[in-house]
């Protein structure tokens, strides 16, 4: 349960001016997702939700052993920045380039061989978990995963949810007050919000929208950088594989696996003519 963020100063308003002011955090806080083109609610200020991210990603790296198997570290950091430079290329053609000016990217690899996982925060810190190594076997498989997370954090996917959150429990006053000055729930909500649940090693959930659009998002980024997308297929399948006997974190709030397939195979044919494009050059 999230809990109720409150700011001294701010003095208690009626049912109708919270409305409003909801109302009015509705209209002024839209963002486009790429791709997808569906408005989402994005309300926290990119500079608070990097400051979270950032702080959190410490967190993590402080915690966890890094890998020094210096190829897979290679391999990730190559991938990882591929797709990077790729999201940062597609959004600039899609007029959105002013939402990059908080991205630093940063892909480590975190010796974990039981945790077969991999996120991306807002703002570009990545980590990708040694256990999920197995089940990608190779760059184009890691393109796939790291394409998907690199895909919720150009789409905002945490700030949206983040922003909802918010707006239940505050009715959307005093967004940047309580951003300020509740700094240890508003960690935990963070938390929640960016599905990392990275301290914890737990992916919390991201809804079947998002996870929806960071796939298709994420074919379409691997292919413009010359990854075959048809690829996606037998990673998912090996990943299925997998959760019958013990669900993988990664899968284990995601869609139901023949449905992922399904939606992923019918997202192929957008992401071919990148994938063309690339390989032609």
């Amino acid at each position: 349960m999230i809990p109720m963020i409150r700011h001294k100063s701010v003095p208690p308003v009626s049912a109708a001016a919270a409305l409003a002011v909801g109302l009015l955090a509705l209209l002024i806080s839209c963002a486009t997702v790429p791709i997808t083109n569906r408005q989402s609610l994005q309300m926290v200020p990119d500079a608070e939700l990097m400051a979270l991210s950032l702080q959190q990603y410490r967190q993590v790296l402080e915690k966890s052993r890094l890998s020094s198997d210096q190829k897979q570290v290679a391999m990730v950091r190559k991938v990882g920045m591929k797709l990077a430079r790729a999201s940062e290329d597609f959004l600039r053609e899609a007029g959105m380039e002013s939402s990059l000016a908080y991205f630093q990217w940063d892909f480590n690899l975190i010796e974990d061989d039981k945790m077969i996982n991999a996120w991306v925060m807002p703002g570009g810190k990545a980590a990708v978990y040694t256990g999920i190594l197995p089940f990608t076997r190779d760059e184009t498989g890691l393109a796939v995963v790291l394409g998907h997370e690199v895909a919720h954090a150009i789409a905002g996917h945490g700030n949206e949810r983040m922003s909802q959150a918010l707006l239940a429990q505050m009715g959307g006053i005093a967004l940047s007050a309580a951003l300020s000055s509740q700094p240890r729930e508003t960690q935990a909500m963070a938390m929640a919000a960016f599905g990392a649940g990275a301290s914890i090693g737990i992916l919390l959930p991201y809804s079947r929208l998002h996870e929806s659009e960071a796939d298709r998002i994420g074919l379409t980024l691997m292919a413009r950088c010359g990854y075959d997308p048809r690829a996606a297929v037998p990673f998912w399948e090996r990943m299925n594989q997998a959760a019958q006997s013990r669900p993988p974190e990664f899968l284990s709030t995601h869609p139901a696996p023949d449905t992922r397939i399904e939606n992923i195979q019918k997202y192929i044919p957008e992401a071919m003519p990148h994938f063309e494009k690339a390989v032609a050059r």
